[in-house]
């Protein structure tokens, strides 16, 4: 064992700024009291977090500060048969819905769906329900009533009256299948309890609906299919569940490759302890602040974990290299610190404004995600810089930990060597040439990069997921697609029948359904045409508007209240869309907005936009106006507080270079996967700046060191890597390690996630081993300097 220190170690001249004397001394002399601290704050903080709970709500995954869903919300009540609605569809495999056996069935399940809570039951529709009705024109005048006459016995003479009805109700495709194999129940829900004003639990609601109807009903000749917003967050509710499989897999693997390295249990249990309780801590002051694990912030335990063992190992690493130079536990501890604590937390600072910046993007879930991962990013500096140092400041390390040390500092450190070649001239240029053509490559993809949704159905979950495959039996089966549009026409109180109304909205139609993407539209006056028509024998030149206010009046009071508001002063215009891809919305947003700047008048306004397709296009928007700024701000940020770390741009530059290649690749292979930058997707950028600079500053901050101490930048280098080069290597492959495994997530953009992430984190670890000392021996040059309290050796 060595008796003096070695350049591998932290340097002990390096005179510590006043801010670090400080805490050291405070902290070293105080270690019971900061162990009990810890213990205390760690028993109240697991008590808190032991509370957690999931919440998820529709509201929490839009933008509610946007216009389309403020609109949305100012006609919510009048709206919600055509918002937040689960369609449930009842199929038979054997015949046709006609017989009494599926009509029965069919009973059962609409009566189990009235008394679930959190349904509209004044609007529940169904052939059963009484707002499914019929209406006729006979010589006698208009003739209606109830589908299913309330004297149904199953008779065949009930079933083809039951038929008939059907067809005369104009409920096929709607809510009777195309082929007659099955129908559909519509459920409006409440977001929230209109009694108790208690939110929607959506995951209870998904579970009371599996329960009572598919698991309950379904047999080998009935199937059960569902779809709606609900469903979808349920269902997101239901995958996240396997989030604590996934994190035990993380705890195991992260546990054996942190012996794998340090050779010692004592370092290995000490950080998995604090990383730990850096992810209790961080749940309990989220459950203090009132906030629940919805399937977003889901995920932060797993950040919060990697970031924390990430940083530690740069604690394991400087711990075995002074012990094994022959330093006491208490002293090692003391040199551990006072080395690390400046660069460790500016590296998670710059981890918390790369979480910060995602407050930006005024969507409920992201804004909770990014204040769950600062705070995780917060307690990581209390566990890893001060409770992690006292700890090892009394177990040390193991012989087998100081034996692993010596056959490392005995090797022949090839790679180190090769690497280290990056920062002669020639080979630092061919390094700036290779980087300059993946930036160029990567730019060039990425110009395919939309912004929203790029696959039907569902794209939070799989392909292949029961609800993904429930809306393509819907959308194969029925005429109506589950994609609408709807936009709200204002009027003066009482005039949402006149006929410059009409006019106005009757070449809204017109325009719209020549829009790419829109399949047909439903408004009042689909209505109101085809019921002037029906009064004239169904003679089609009468199948228009008229400027008769009698007629248009006793047409409008017998057409249903879906379609315009109580006051007579909003009706709805459906829009129905093959899909809600980026495309398609912003085709529909395009036309719909321009009509309405053209045409917007005291008798009609339009204004955008409610639907699921609506709220997804508001979603579509905000995401672009904030994928901008967003990324502004974590460069920025990021930029200027490793400027202040290092007080040189030149610096700044050689670490932030790598960081935006790493971006740019980023995007291009979203663009290649068929990734659109949506909710789910736009926070990675911004995670993986923020925490891929750390590989830099842990970099650049030993490699400074070494510049100091009057070695070449090669020579500096290549001590760099023999002292802490394989520490961050472990970081990068810690840190994808923890969200690689959500890779095999139920959840889609789980998986998206974590495949972005750990190809950001490994080739921000990559980007950062070779271009640091590429662009400084290209950009930076070393000026000879006198020795002072804190020097600088680059300008």
């Amino acid at each position: 064992m060595n008796s003096e220190p070695s350049l591998a170690h932290a340097d002990t001249h390096d005179k510590p700024n006043r801010i670090v004397r400080f805490f050291e001394r405070h902290l070293f002399s105080h270690r019971i009291a900061v162990l009990v601290f810890f213990a205390v704050v760690s028993v109240l903080l697991g008590w808190q977090a032991s509370k957690l709970r999931p919440d998820a709500s529709l509201e929490k995954m839009v933008p509610v500060f946007h216009p389309y869903i403020a609109n949305y919300l100012k006609f919510e009540n009048e709206l919600r048969p055509l918002g937040n609605v689960v369609r449930i569809a009842v199929e038979t495999t054997q015949g046709d819905i006609y017989s009494k056996e599926y009509l029965s069935t069919l009973k059962k399940i609409t009566d189990e769906v009235f008394y679930i809570p959190g349904v509209d039951r004044g609007n529940l529709k169904s052939l059963w329900t009484p707002n499914m009705d019929w209406v006729e024109v006979t010589e006698e005048g208009f003739q209606s009533g109830p589908v299913i006459p309330k004297d149904f016995d199953g008779s065949t003479a009930s079933l083809n009256q039951v038929r008939t009805n059907v067809v005369r109700s104009g409920g096929i495709g709607s809510i009777v299948a195309n082929d007659f194999k099955s129908a559909v129940v519509l459920a409006p829900l409440f977001e929230r309890d209109p009694d108790t004003g208690e939110k929607l639990d959506y995951g209870t609601f998904s579970q009371k609906l599996e329960a009572r109807v598919r698991a309950k009903y379904e047999t080998d000749h009935i199937k059960v299919h569902m779809t709606g917003g609900a469903k979808i967050v349920g269902d997101l509710i239901d995958g996240a569940g396997s989030i604590a499989m996934f994190f035990g897999v993380t705890f195991a693997m992260t546990l054996v490759l942190l012996y794998a390295y340090s050779r010692c249990w004592r370092s290995t249990l000490l950080t998995i302890l604090c990383c730990s309780l850096a992810v209790l801590w961080q749940l309990g002051i989220v459950r203090m602040l009132g906030f629940g694990l919805d399937p977003y912030a889901v995920l932060v335990p797993f950040l919060t974990f990697a970031i924390g063992v990430s940083h530690a190992v740069q604690n394991i690493n400087t711990m075995a290299t002074e012990r094994w130079c022959g330093r006491s536990n208490i002293d090692a501890a003391r040199v551990t610190f006072r080395a690390l604590f400046v660069a460790g937390t500016i590296a998670l600072l710059c981890d918390a404004v790369g979480f910060s910046t995602l407050l930006v993007i005024r969507i409920g879930a992201i804004q909770e995600l990014a204040i769950s991962a600062s705070i995780g990013v917060a307690v990581i500096i209390f566990t890893k810089m001060f409770l992690l140092p006292v700890l090892m400041s009394y177990a040390g390390v193991s012989k087998a930990c100081l034996r692993h040390q010596e056959r490392k500092a005995k090797s022949k450190h090839v790679v180190a060597h090769w690497l280290s070649r990056f920062a002669e001239p020639g080979r630092a240029r061919l390094a700036a040439l290779a980087a300059l053509l993946l930036l160029g490559g990567g730019m060039y993809i990425a110009r395919d990069l939309k912004i929203g949704d790029l696959d039907p159905g569902a794209p939070e979950l799989r392909r292949e997921s029961r609800y993904n495959r429930d809306v393509a039996f819907m959308t194969t089966h029925y005429a109506t697609s589950a994609d609408v549009f709807v936009v709200m026409v204002t009027t003066p109180v009482g005039e949402c029948g006149s006929y410059p109304v009409a006019a106005a909205v009757d070449r809204f139609q017109w325009e719209m359904e020549n829009v790419p993407g829109v399949e047909s539209s439903v408004s009042l006056f689909t209505g109101m045409k085809a019921m002037i028509s029906a009064s004239y024998s169904g003679d089609l030149k009468w199948y228009a508007i008229t400027r008769d206010r009698f007629i248009s009046n006793s047409v409008y009071k017998a057409l249903p209240g879906v379609f315009h508001n109580t006051e007579c002063s909003m009706l709805p215009v459906l829009l129905f869309l093959k899909d809600h891809k980026a495309d398609t919305l912003a085709a529909v947003v395009a036309a719909a907005d321009a009509f309405a700047k053209a045409h917007d008048d005291d008798n009609a306004k339009f204004v955008l936009a409610a639907g699921n397709s609506g709220v997804e296009a508001a979603t579509n928007i905000v995401v672009k106006q904030a994928e901008r700024l967003m990324l502004i701000l974590v460069y920025g940020i990021v930029g200027l507080l490793v400027w202040w770390e290092f007080k040189s741009w030149r610096v700044a530059l050689c670490i932030m270079v790598p960081l935006t290649i790493t971006s740019v690749l980023c995007e291009s292979l979203m663009a290649l996967l068929g990734l659109g930058v949506k909710v789910g997707t736009l926070p990675v950028i911004a995670l993986g700046v923020g925490i891929g600079v750390d590989y830099g500053i842990y970099i650049y901050n030993r490699l400074e060191h070494f510049l100091r101490r009057g070695l070449s930048l090669k020579e500096a280098y290549f001590e760099t890597l023999t002292s802490t080069g394989v520490a961050v290597a472990l970081t990068g492959v810690t840190l994808a390690l923890g969200v690689s495994t959500w890779i095999f997530s139920a959840i889609k953009f789980h998986a998206d996630m974590g495949l972005l992430l750990t190809f950001m984190f490994l080739w921000n670890m990559i980007g950062a081993i070779v271009m640091i000392p590429a662009l400084a021996a290209l950009i930076v040059r070393p000026t000879p300097r006198a020795t002072t309290s804190h020097p600088e050796a680059f300008a």
